[in-house]
C-alpha cells in the first residue's frame, strides 16, 4: 500500500514538472491577419485581431483555435516523449 502512494505521489511530481515545462513553451497560429498565441498548457496568452470585420472572425476563430490547438497538443505529445513517454504515469 505504501508503494502505491509513493508511486502516486511519484506520479503527481511528474506531471506537476510537466505542467511547468509547457507552461514555458508557446505556439502560434495565424489566418488572414487574426493571430492567436497558446502556451503549452492550451491557455490563450495573445490574440490579435487585426483588422478582420466581424463576420471574417466568425469564420476564421473557429479554425485558426483548432489549428492552434493541434499545434499545442503535438507540443505537448513531444514534451511527454522527451520526459520519457506515458510510461511513467502507469502503475
Amino acid at each position: 500500500m505504501f508503494n502505491k502512494l509513493k508511486q502516486f505521489k511519484e506520479m503527481r511530481s511528474q506531471a506537476k514538472s510537466l505542467q511547468s515545462a509547457l507552461a514555458g513553451e508557446q505556439v502560434s497560429g495565424e489566418k488572414s491577419g487574426v493571430k492567436l498565441t497558446l502556451n503549452g498548457n492550451m491557455e490563450v496568452v495573445k490574440l490579435e485581431l487585426g483588422s478582420a470585420s466581424t463576420a471574417d472572425l466568425e469564420k476564421i476563430l473557429p479554425n485558426l483555435f483548432n489549428d492552434t490547438i493541434k499545434k499545442a497538443q503535438r507540443l505537448m505529445a513531444e514534451k511527454i516523449q522527451s520526459m520519457g513517454g506515458m510510461d511513467k504515469f502507469k502503475y
